[in-house]
This record gives C-alpha cells, structure tokens and sequence, in this order.
C-alpha cells in the first residue's frame, strides 16, 4: 500500500475502484487479526490514508478503530549524500529510501486499545549509538563520510514498541520494517543496517538500551526483509532473535507456499530453508531479473514464551480466486499467530 507519490494512496482508496486495496481489504477481512501491523503503507501528517483505510475496513466488518502510526524515517531527506552515488536529494539520501516523506511506512491497527502515550520510540536513534553498531567502510575510511554516519539514524522506517490493553492483559508489539539487504555497493551499507535493524531488539531485550524492556508478554512483528537460511544478507542477528530465550518462534507455515516454490523453480531450487515458510514471492532467475532471490521467509510475528500459541499459519492460497486475489494484493503474505496471555 505505497505509491509513487505523496496523497495518491489517499486518493485511490478514496476512489474505491483500485483492486489491489480492494484484495488487501479483503484478506485482512477474511483472516480477521486483532492486532494487525501493516509494512509498506504511506504515512501523511494528519492520518488521512490510515484513516480512510480504516474506515473501509470497517465497512466489510473488520473494525480497528485504535491505531499508531508516527512519523517514519522513509524519505525523511538528510543534507547528504548517503548513498555515495555523488548526489543529493535522491531516495536513498533519505534517512530510509523514499521519494517523499513516509512513503512505505507502517501502521499498527487494533481491535483492542493502544497505550501510545507509553509506547517506546526508537525511530531516531542514531546508527552509531547502538551499542556494538558495525558501521560501513570502503577503502577504510567511513562510508559515505563521518559527517553523514553522525545524522545516520538505525531505523530505516521505524522502531516500536506498542502496548495494547487485550481482554487477557497487556502485551507489548515490537514493530519494525528493516532495508533491503541489497542496493548497495561494497561496503554493504544496506547489508549491515539490515543486521543492526534486528540487533536492535536484541540490545533493548538484553538491558543495554536507555529505555528498559517490559516484563510481560510481547510480540514481534515485522518486515525483516532477511530470510535466516537463503538469499542475500547478515543474518546472525535475526537468528538470534528468533532463538532467544524470551521468544519463541512458531513458525508459520502455508502449502501456498511449498507450492509456489515447486512451481516457480529458479533461485528456488537452491534454497535450504523449509519453502513452507515463505513469506514473499520474489522473482527467480527465470525472470532474468538483476535481483531475483525467489521466495523467501521475511515476515515475522514471533510471541515471548509466556504466551500460549494455539495456531499459527501464512494466507498463501494454493490455487483458485484466494490465491489470485492474495498475489493482487502483494507479493508479501499475511502471517498470523493465535495466542492466549497466561498467568
């Protein structure tokens, strides 16, 4: 749910006729999550988008009338060159790509009530104060320069951590949507803010942030754009977090998508990971694409060990209109968990 431009997310959900909203709408409608963390989905100022999003929901049934959605650093633009690319104003000099001001934000919707005036915002930290931040080199000097790392914030879009007053008790969602691993040159600029973007709930979960870590239940959710076992990355970080001792992963799994990687072939092929966990479906080498890693496991919605997973699972039909309308909808997956708070 992002577009080339500030307002015309606004102005196509307005217009009512644009399929991939009307296939989005419908699959959160159908999959009906209480909490849910939408990645990718423009910010503007006043909520207008989120709102008028909302409120189509609400009219096929699917009601979320709390939300949280501040200010990302996706095309928040810096008076640099962070790129290296020996201009400025480009989308990649912004703190996290974008042509404009939140373009491919997040957006956390709830059934339930959002404590924001408690949530934890890590948006602005800067990259270089995260404790044990692996900061980009070439030629052994800074990349691009020291000037540009000391503005450099970690977070590409955004880092929270929300508590939401559920019936069973609060829980705390950590939300996050990390870069691409790739764009980028040999100093892997991208590839090590990707793995500090996962490092970063490890530091807060660990104590060593300012702000410490709740003690109660929490969920993490996101678009880690890392796989733990294929494609491009560092992803020694992420790994960590999926085993770390507070958490537990369920692993949501779909045939949809063992099926589609049989099918597919390609960088497929190649992979070690179970295709059953894919989250993405990204182009294979059969498209002849400069980057085509195939489907990959990149979104995540990991509980902590203290709450009961009763189910957990991936929309990604098989065949027939749901699969149709899920790949109008984006080549991302939802993936879903139903937990129980217990004592």
């Amino acid at each position: 749910l992002h577009r080339r431009g500030p307002g015309l997310l606004l102005r196509d959900i307005q217009r009512g006729d644009d399929a991939q909203i009307d296939a989005v709408v419908a699959i959160i409608a159908q999959v009906a999550p209480d909490v849910l963390l939408l990645t990718g989905f423009d910010w503007d100022l006043d909520g207008l988008a989120l709102t008028a999003l909302s409120d189509h929901l609400a009219r096929v049934g699917a009601s979320y009338p709390h939300r949280f959605a501040p200010r990302p650093n996706s095309g928040v633009m810096t008076d640099f060159d962070m790129d290296g690319d020996g201009r400025l104003g480009g989308p990649r000099d912004a703190q996290g790509f974008g042509r404009f001001t939140g373009e491919g934000a997040m957006a956390l919707l709830s059934r339930w009530p959002i404590k924001a005036e408690a949530a934890v915002n890590f948006t602005d930290l800067l990259w270089r104060d995260l404790p044990g931040a692996i900061l980009p080199e070439l030629g052994g000097e800074p990349f691009p320069s020291s000037r540009a790392q000391a503005a450099q914030r970690l977070s590409s879009v955004g880092h929270w951590a929300v508590p939401v007053t559920t019936p069973g008790g609060p829980v705390w969602v950590l939300a996050y949507h990390a870069t691409p691993p790739v764009f980028d040159g040999p100093e892997d600029r991208n590839g090590l803010r990707n793995r500090d973007e996962a490092a970063l709930w490890l530091h807060w979960l660990a104590g060593a942030l300012d702000v410490p870590a709740p003690g109660g239940p929490l969920v993490l959710m996101g678009d880690a754009n890392l796989d733990p076992d294929d494609g491009d990355g560092r992803p020694d970080a992420l790994s960590a977090l999926l085993t770390h001792p507070r958490l537990s992963d369920p692993q949501p799994r779909s045939d949809g998508g063992a099926a589609a990687s049989a099918r597919q072939g390609g960088a497929n092929d190649d992979h070690v990971g179970d295709p059953a966990l894919d989250t993405a479906d990204w182009a294979d080498a059969s498209d002849a694409s400069r980057n085509a890693p195939g489907n990959l496991r990149v979104d995540y919605v990991v509980p902590s060990r203290d709450l009961t997973v009763h189910a957990a699972g991936i929309h990604w039909p098989t065949d027939g209109a749901d699969l149709a309308r899920a790949e109008v909808a984006s080549r991302h997956r939802l993936v879903w968990i139903d937990v129980e708070i217990t004592p």
